[in-house]
């Protein structure tokens, strides 16, 4: 059983900064790559940006050059460093944890607020 925690999420003002964190546990092989994804209120959930193999990085282009994915693969853990916030990245945020094509894992869910 694996087990996907995020932690990080909260209410901060437009212009400002937050990181989440998360940790994969439990009976896994290597992961192979772990993102952040988001769900707006009344809208589909979308991807954030992921970090695979190797640090290769991928970022969607509403947070490029605001936001930053990091992991540490000897500790299960992905941060996402968000700066320069505004009121249309409020959202819950979903941490995915990819082990193959096959088999993936996600978060609770952390909510991030932001106001104008």
């Amino acid at each position: 059983h694996v087990q996907v925690v995020e932690s990080g999420g909260g209410l901060v003002q437009a212009g400002g900064s937050l990181t989440l964190s998360c940790t994969a546990s439990g009976s896994m092989f290597s992961i192979n790559a772990m993102g952040w994804y988001r769900q707006p209120p009344g809208k589909q959930r979308e991807l954030v940006a992921t970090i695979g193999s190797f640090a290769k990085t991928t970022y969607a282009d509403s947070v490029k050059g605001r936001f930053t994915i990091s992991r540490n693969s000897a500790k299960n853990t992905v941060w996402l460093q968000m700066n320069e916030l505004g009121p249309e990245d409020t959202a819950v945020y979903y941490c995915h944890v990819r082990i193959s094509r096959a088999l993936e894992y996600w978060g609770q869910g952390t909510q991030v607020t932001v106001s104008s």
